[in-house]
Order: structure tokens, then C-alpha cells, then sequence
């Protein structure tokens, strides 16, 4: 029992349903990679790889970050500094999702497998980036922009250079939505000498930061359609991406970050939901 509610905490503590932030895009880029659908072989791993490497990164995150989570008003009662669940507990389930990571790419095909330990890299290293840079955003944006392009490589077990504008669209996508979430810990992030653009440009100019990023998000977006030749429903798709971006940013301003909250947690889960709908839809109406 006391096994079952550690790992119930650990998964509350990583938030594991937001996994659902960069897995429709990975399943994007399976069927972009398929011209359809894929195998169910494939859809089932890429899931359990998906949803292992965010787990291990959020997880490792949350060790990593333990100090900084104390010492923050806003995060001290996440479960590790407040000692509800124990840093080994949490070290162990790491290592456990880490594997299961790798066990999926070894399911897929040689070239996933082999790349498998660079993921987990990236996706972990990300991490200590707000130590040293303020463009950590664009480094978490990148750990989940590789998802479309991993999904690519699980797929067809080769690379396909068009596969990089989803991998470069989620990268400012994510970049953007971090920038506005890391404002409401700009005093902090100050007092603390973290780096993020929000410290070094202020709230006013973070939050025109991250609207660039998803302008070009939504551009790039549209370089894919041409680059694959979809249609009118994945158009429409980016259209809509559009209008639910707008609908973010309009939640958010520099004396009002009160619904902060529901612009990062609701609003980009609606966003990549809406996206697959769309584009699946697209791939599957003209194969």
C-alpha cells in the first residue's frame, strides 16, 4: 500500500495527464510518416515511449529542482520539499520510466532504439538549463518538439527533413506557453538568480515574446502543409490553432496574471488536441 500511494503522489507530483500537451503531435507525425495510419504495434509504443519520457523528465525535474521548489512560495508544497514522498522513491521511478523508454524504442526499430539515450538526454538535461541560460523555454520547447520527429524515425526508422518544421513549431509553441507561465515567477526568479526571459526583459516584453513564438509556430504550421501537401482540413486546423492562441494570450497581460493557469493548463491542451483532430482528419480523408 504504501508502494501504491507513493507512486499515486509521484504521478500527481509530474502531473502525468499533461502528457497530452505534446502526444497528439507525436502521433502527427506517425501518420504523417505513414501517410495514414500506422500499425497499432507502432501508435501503442510510441505512446508508452511518449508518455515514459515525459514522466522521467518531469520526475527528474522535480529532484532536480528540489531546493529551488523550497525556497519558492509558489512551489514549496509540491510533494518532494515537502517531504511527502522521498527523493529515492522518486530516483527509482526515474529510472523505471527511463527504461520503459528505452524498452519502446526497442520495440519500434534499431535506428529508435539507438536514439533512445539521446531523448532521454535531452529530455532530462533540460532541467538545469534555467541555471545558466534565460532561453531555457526554448530548451524545454525542443525536449517536446522532438516528439513529432521521434514518432517520424519510429515509423519509417529513417528521418525525413520535412518532419523538423513540427519539431521547430511545438519548439516555439512550448517556448511561448513556458515564457508566460515562468512570469507569476519573476520576483522569484530574481531574488534567486534563475534565468528566464521574464527576469532579464521584464512581464510586459516576455509576454510580446512569447506571442512572436507563436506567431512563427503558426507559420511554420503552415510551411508543414505545404512541405507534405495537405489540405483544406488541416488548414482549417492551424485556423483554429490561431483563434485558441489569440484566446490565450487575451487571458494573460502584465497587471493581470490571474488566469495564468487556465492559458497554460487548458487552453494548449485544447490546442494539440485540436491540431491531430485536424490534421488526422486531413490524412486520413485523402489516403
Amino acid at each position: 500500500m504504501g508502494f501504491l500511494k507513493d507512486l499515486r503522489i509521484t504521478l500527481e507530483m509530474i502531473k502525468w495527464e499533461h502528457s497530452v500537451f505534446a502526444l497528439p503531435f507525436a502521433l502527427c507525425g506517425a501518420m504523417l510518416a505513414a501517410g495514414g495510419l500506422p500499425s497499432l504495434h507502432q501508435v501503442l509504443w510510441i505512446m508508452v515511449a511518449m508518455v515514459s519520457a515525459r514522466s522521467a523528465a518531469m520526475a527528474f525535474n522535480r529532484l532536480a529542482d528540489v531546493s529551488i521548489d523550497a525556497a519558492n512560495p509558489r512551489t514549496r508544497t509540491r510533494a518532494l520539499p515537502a517531504g511527502v514522498v522521498t527523493g529515492g522513491f522518486v530516483s527509482l521511478f526515474v529510472v523505471v520510466t527511463s527504461a520503459m523508454l528505452v524498452l519502446a524504442a526497442w520495440q519500434l526499430n534499431r535506428l529508435a532504439f539507438w536514439l533512445s539515450p539521446v531523448a532521454l538526454a535531452v529530455v532530462l538535461l533540460y532541467s538545469y538549463t534555467k541555471r545558466f541560460t534565460r532561453w531555457s523555454h526554448l530548451v524545454l520547447g525542443f525536449a517536446l518538439g522532438i516528439a513529432p520527429a521521434a514518432a517520424w524515425i519510429a515509423v519509417r526508422g529513417s528521418l525525413d527533413a520535412r518532419i523538423l518544421l513540427l519539431t521547430a513549431a511545438v519548439t516555439f509553441w512550448v517556448g511561448g506557453f513556458d515564457i508566460l507561465y515562468s512570469c507569476q515567477d519573476y520576483e522569484f526568479d530574481r531574488s534567486a538568480d534563475l534565468h528566464s526571459v521574464p527576469r532579464y526583459f521584464g512581464i510586459r516584453n516576455a509576454l510580446h515574446i512569447a506571442r512572436l513564438l507563436h506567431v512563427l509556430m503558426l507559420a511554420l504550421l503552415v510551411a508543414l502543409i505545404v512541405a507534405f501537401g495537405l489540405g483544406k482540413l488541416a488548414m482549417a486546423g492551424v485556423a483554429m490553432v490561431a483563434l485558441l492562441l489569440a484566446y490565450e494570450h487575451s487571458l494573460v497581460s502584465h497587471h493581470d496574471l490571474s488566469k495564468l493557469n487556465a492559458a497554460f493548463f487548458t487552453m494548449n491542451g485544447v490546442i494539440s488536441v485540436v491540431y491531430f483532430v485536424f490534421t488526422a482528419s486531413d490524412l486520413l480523408w485523402r489516403y
